[in-house]
């Protein structure tokens, strides 16, 4: 049986000051850590400013 994907958001502040926050689909049992790096290296791949990543400095959330 496959696992429910659930959303989650993670938000990640940056050096220019803001919160940028990444929605993430994965298991409702997903490791924060997990939810944390996928949000982050999503960032690092973009044209905004450099995010922190201080997995503490993350704010994640399960929506729904």
């Amino acid at each position: 049986m496959e696992s429910v994907r659930e959303c989650w958001l993670v938000g990640l502040p940056a050096v220019d000051g803001k919160q940028y926050v990444y929605r993430v689909y994965a298991p409702e049992d997903a490791l924060l850590a997990d939810l944390f790096w996928e949000a982050w290296h999503c960032h690092d791949e973009s044209a905004h400013p450099r995010a922190w990543d201080l997995f503490d400095a993350a704010l994640i959330r399960r929506v729904g």
